[in-house]
Order: structure tokens, then sequence, then C-alpha cells
């Protein structure tokens, strides 16, 4: 089984920003362009297994046009805690802890499988932990994958991708590009957003308008960005 044609680890600022919409976005644009896609959020706070529709995984699912059932989540999501909490602090509350090295080697494996387009969506923000002394940037670089920084245009969101793309570059993880998430009642105009990060940064700066179809990001899925 050879490596993926193209991989992206989807990871945030914090959490409620947009991965999974971006995730989505992502996927039903690889599938309009006939790509053979493949995506997972490994591990997953505040999952009800009873509102699997309601949930990151079953959002997933749905783009990728497989059913909402318990072994489909489990598929897609094979780490799941209750509280909505960070997943150290979700897994302590169940008397568990997350093993990172499985999750870890889970992630790699996933990336080696056949596919065209690999897409691994974090939890939270780069630097939320996982366990006693891994955090999520640890797993972004086990995975090997480049990263998608998915941003707000909130106030603050500025100071916050600067350091998370700061953090990121310190453990020489490439970045595939930032992208600007349009939340509901963002306090910054979306477009002064975008173009002070562009001022700033030195990688794609792709805007994900609010109901939009995610056109915008096809330019991470052209033939020539593939390796």
């Amino acid at each position: 089984m050879g490596r993926a044609v193209q991989s992206f680890f989807v990871t945030s600022t914090g959490t409620g920003v947009g991965k999974t919409y971006t995730t989505c976005a992502l996927i039903r644009q690889a599938r309009a362009l006939g790509k053979k896609v493949a995506a997972t959020k490994p591990l997953i706070s505040g999952f009800d297994k009873e509102k699997i529709a309601e949930s990151d995984t079953g959002a997933i699912l749905a783009a990728l046009g497989e059913d909402l059932s318990e072994a489909n989540a489990r598929k897609i999501s094979p780490w799941r805690f209750a509280a909505p909490l960070a997943p150290n602090m979700a897994a302590a509350a169940e008397g568990r802890a997350v093993d990172c090295d499985a999750l870890f080697a889970h992630s790699r494996a996933f990336l080696a499988e056949k596919t065209e387009v690999a897409l691994i969506e974090g939890v939270g923000g780069v630097m939320v932990p996982l366990d006693a002394r891994k955090t999520v940037l640890d797993w972004i670089a086990a995975s090997g994958a480049p990263a998608i920084l998915v941003v707000g245009a909130y106030l603050g969101t500025i100071s916050h991708t600067l350091t998370a793309v700061e953090v990121l570059q310190m453990r020489k993880i490439p970045l595939a590009a930032v992208i600007v998430n349009e939340g509901v009642n963002d306090e910054v105009p979306f477009a002064a957003t975008r173009a002070e990060l562009a001022a700033r940064l030195a990688t794609k700066i792709l805007p994900l308008r609010r109901g939009a179809a995610g056109e915008t990001l096809r330019d991470l899925l052209s033939p020539a960005d593939c390796a």
C-alpha cells in the first residue's frame, strides 16, 4: 500500500473555529473533482453515541457519503469520550487515558492507505493536551503530514494564528495553508483578517465563507500540489 498522494492534518487555533466544517468542505471538493478521499477524526471529546448525526464524526461520515452507523463512527473516530473537555481531561473523567503511541501509529497507518486525498482532523487547537506530556502538536509531527491551520475572523485571531504558525515552524511541520473560516458573528471584517494574515505569512491564505461549498479550497487539491 502506497502513501496517499496528498495528505493533510487539519488543525486550528482553538475549539469551535471550523476544523470539521473545513474538513467536510475538502472532502466534498475532492469528491467533486473525482478524487478518492479518506478522512478520519481519530480522537473526539463530547461524543454521544445516541446523537452521531450531531457530532463532528457524523458530519465527516455525511460528507463521505457513508451511513451514520455505530460501526462507521468507530471507524472514523476510534477514541471517543463523552465529556466536552480536552482529551486528557475527558479520558480521565472515564478512568481512562489517551494512548498517544497507539493514536500516532493509527494516524501513520491511515496515511499509508491507498487513496488520493487523506485528511486527519485533530481536536481543539495546536497545543491542546492529549495526556500528561503530549499535545496535538506532537500528534501532527508524528503523523508526518503537512498541516492545514483553520482560523477565525474574531478579535484576537491574528495573535492566535501567528502563535500557532510559530510553534508549527519550530517543530518544522510544513504548513500547506491557513484557512480563514467565516463565523456567524465575526467581530472583525472577514476580508481585513485575511489581508492582515496574507501580509504577515508566506503561505496560502484561503477564504472559506459561511455556507460556501468550499470551491475556494480546490487550490489545495489541484494536481500541481500532488507529491
